[in-house]
């Protein structure tokens, strides 16, 4: 059973960073910067991340979880470009980190 529920979460955190990568694909192609590219990527994730939950006939709590979980890890790789191009250490890039991988 531990295997399977492994599985499950490496399927779902596969999936994220396809979307996160591939949303940045399509911002560079775009040649967003900014405010602009960051709303773009925050759209893009989020809306991969519904789309594969939709494919997975997820609902409710189970819905919710997998979409925070797959925007998170969507936004991962941005995040930490941004944090790195802020410099930020400790305790502010953990605090610009969890808010950058919410979304919000």
């Amino acid at each position: 059973m531990k295997k399977l529920i492994a599985l499950v979460i490496a399927l779902f955190a596969a999936n994220a960073a396809y979307a996160g990568a591939d949303c940045n694909a399509q911002a560079k192609e775009k040649n967003l910067s900014g405010a602009a590219k960051t709303s773009f990527l925050k759209k893009c994730v989020k809306d991969s991340c519904d789309a594969g939950a939709t494919e997975k006939k997820l609902v409710g709590a189970a819905k919710a979880s997998y979409g925070k979980k797959c925007v998170a890890d969507g936004l991962l790789p941005y995040c930490e470009e941004q944090a790195g191009n802020k410099k930020l250490n400790g305790a502010a890039k953990t605090s610009f980190m969890k808010k950058c991988q919410s979304g919000g």
